[in-house]
């Protein structure tokens, strides 16, 4: 069998995640996160939309990780998100970060919004 390493080269992948942190190409980051083919920066959660209306025209997909279980999105982000153009899947944080890694592996515009996994709490 011939394996072949992954390449990330359009943004950073998700590398890793646990109770309140993700593991972002290599580098450790605490709460919220937003990433982008520019990076990793902290995203303040729902209430914060401005980071992700001006994801408008840059991606095609926003991948929205809602913590240990998938939750619905607020109406109103939602509905300003897709006002914008943005594609939106909403889904719980693991499988958000692997959705967004096999994409980006794949050189798509994308972009994930992630809410950290916190046993015992959903998104």
């Amino acid at each position: 069998m011939r394996l072949t390493e992954i390449r990330y080269d359009t943004g950073l992948p998700v590398d890793g995640y646990g109770p309140g942190f993700f593991r972002i190409g290599g580098a450790l980051h605490q709460g919220a996160v937003l990433l982008t083919a520019e990076g990793a920066a902290a995203w303040g959660g729902f209430e914060d939309a401005a980071p992700l209306l001006a994801l408008a025209g840059r991606v095609d997909v926003l991948f929205v990780g809602t913590g240990a279980e998938t939750a619905h999105l607020p109406a109103t982000l939602r509905a300003r998100l897709e006002a914008v153009g943005l594609g939106v899947e909403a889904m719980a944080t693991p499988p958000a970060c692997r959705a967004y890694n096999v994409l980006l592996s794949e050189g798509r515009r994308i972009a994930a919004a992630l809410l950290p996994v916190t046993p015992g709490v959903g998104g």
